[in-house]
């Protein structure tokens, strides 16, 4: 685990990092498969760095069903943060929809830890494994230890992509005070008071604001 660290540190992109995450599952968790991580954006299932096709086809039935272990995971931050299932043959009450043609894709177990929660996105770190009972407390242990990697590497990519984002927002800003500043010969200080105003008044985000009139020269 200590090397795999070090590993994931040196990885360029958050694509890299959890692809390396999720192959470690496959060499390092007793009795794991296939892994992946399912994330959901509304209701809409996406998968991300999958090291099988079985991976993909269980999101994909599960996506269409509404159901299944790892979309529980995923779709709540309220549940339990890890799960284990011993054999989905003995889940079919729980996930009718689901549970039978799991089973016909091969799958014999699951286990998924729940990633990271925010107002839009949940995610989940799934290992699968084509026997029953295959997981045991050292697998859990395992898997638990790459989620906290994987949800540090999501965090690590959404302040990047935040701080991106208000960079671009003050660089617009900036520019449409410019224009402003030299189409109406309004000082600095003006020509954010004016766009300030306007954003108030009409409702519309300063970012939105700024970008209009950059794109047209003036205010709308």
């Amino acid at each position: 685990m200590a090397s795999l660290a070090r590993d994931l540190l040196a990885r360029d992109s958050v694509d890299a990092t959890l692809a390396r995450i999720t192959a470690a599952a496959t060499e390092l968790v007793d009795g794991c498969d296939a892994a992946g991580i399912l994330v959901l954006r509304g209701r809409e299932v996406e998968t991300l760095a999958p090291t099988h096709q079985l991976v993909i086809d269980s999101d994909r039935l599960q996506g269409r069903a509404g159901q299944g272990p790892c979309f529980d995971a995923a779709s709540s931050s309220q549940g339990d943060r890890v799960f284990r299932i011993a054999d989905l043959t003995g889940e079919h009450q729980r996930w009718p929809a689901y549970a039978p043609k799991a089973r016909q894709l091969g799958i014999g177990s699951v286990m998924g830890f729940l990633l990271f929660t925010d107002d839009e996105d949940l995610g989940a770190l799934n290992l699968y494994s084509r026997k029953p009972g295959a997981f045991t407390e050292a697998s859990e242990l395992a898997g638990w230890l790459l989620a906290s990697h994987a949800t540090v590497a999501f965090s690590s990519a959404r302040t990047h992509a935040q701080m991106e984002q208000a960079v671009a927002t003050r660089h617009l800003i900036g520019e449409a005070m410019g224009i402003l500043m030299g189409s109406r010969h309004l000082t600095e200080e003006q020509a954010f008071d004016m766009l300030r105003r306007y954003s108030q008044r009409s409702n519309t985000k300063l970012r939105e604001v700024a970008r209009l009139i950059c794109e047209h020269g003036a205010l709308p």
